[in-house]
C-alpha cells in the first residue's frame, strides 16, 4: 500500500504491479528515452513525467509536448522547463487524418520513439497509430475496462462503485483499450463530487505514469516479469 496526500481529502491507494525503487535505473540503460507528449489542458501529468525525468527516476528526455488548445496550460509548464510547445489546433482540421497526420509530421521532425498521451482528449486515429506500433501510452481515470471514455470519473460515481482508480495502457485505436501496464485503485467516498474524486486520482496518475513508462520500455526491450522473480 502506498499514500499520496494532494489534500486532506488524500487517501490510501494500492498501485499494480510495485515495481522496485530501482526497477528503471536497472532496465533503462544508455541512451534516454525520445518522448513526444500530446495534451489538452493543465498538464499535471506532463510535468509529472518531466520531474521523474529530473529527479533521475526516469532515464527520458521529452522531445516535444504537442497540444490542441491554444488556451491550455501545459504549454507554459512546457515554456517553464525548456521543452519545445507545438500547437496543432484540431478546429483548423477538416478531418481527424488531417490533423494526425501534422502531428507524425512533428513527432518525427523531433525524433520521437514513445508517444504518451497524458490528457489528450482527441481521438487518436490509424494514421498515428500505423506510425508508432506498440509505442503509444495513455492514461485513463478509472480502472480500465471498467468506465473508458472521457467521463471515466463521472461514470464511476454514477455506477456507485467503491474502488476506482486510473491505469496507464498501450493504446489501441479502439478508445480506452489496450494492454494495461499500470493500474492505481483509489477508494469512492460517500461524499465525493467528481472534482474531489478526480483530484485524488489524479495523484495517483503522477505516481504511475513515469513507472509505466519505464515499464513499457522495459517490456518492449524484451524484459519480462517472470525475471524480476527469480
Amino acid at each position: 500500500m502506498s499514500s499520496h496526500s494532494a489534500s486532506a481529502r488524500s487517501t490510501p491507494s494500492f498501485i499494480s504491479p510495485a515495481l522496485p525503487a530501482d526497477f528503471a535505473a536497472r532496465h533503462l540503460k544508455g541512451s534516454p528515452l525520445k518522448l513526444g507528449i500530446l495534451a489538452s489542458g493543465n498538464g499535471t501529468n506532463f510535468e509529472a513525467v518531466q520531474e521523474a525525468i529530473a529527479a533521475n527516476k526516469l532515464n527520458a528526455k521529452i522531445q516535444v509536448l504537442i497540444y490542441n488548445n491554444p488556451g491550455a496550460k501545459v504549454a507554459a509548464r512546457a515554456e517553464k522547463w525548456g521543452i519545445p510547445a507545438i500547437l496543432h489546433n484540431h478546429r483548423d482540421y477538416k478531418r481527424r487524418e488531417d490533423l494526425d497526420t501534422e502531428i507524425v509530421k512533428t513527432l518525427r521532425q523531433y525524433d520521437v520513439e514513445w508517444v504518451v498521451m497524458a490528457g489528450w482528449m482527441r481521438i487518436l486515429t490509424q494514421v498515428v497509430f500505423d506510425a508508432f506500433p506498440e509505442k503509444i501510452i495513455n492514461i485513463h481515470p478509472s480502472l480500465l475496462p471498467s468506465f473508458p471514455g472521457a467521463h471515466g470519473v463521472e461514470d464511476a460515481l454514477k455506477a456507485g462503485v467503491k474502488i476506482t482508480g486510473c491505469t496507464v495502457h498501450i493504446a489501441r485505436l479502439e478508445v480506452d483499450s489496450g494492454p494495461i501496464l499500470m493500474q492505481a485503485a483509489v477508494p469512492v467516498l460517500p461524499d465525493d463530487t467528481p472534482e474531489t474524486l478526480h483530484e485524488r486520482i489524479q495523484v495517483q496518475e503522477h505516481q504511475i505514469l513515469p513507472q509505466a513508462i519505464a515499464l513499457a520500455a522495459a517490456l518492449s526491450a524484451g524484459w519480462s516479469p517472470l525475471a524480476e522473480q527469480q
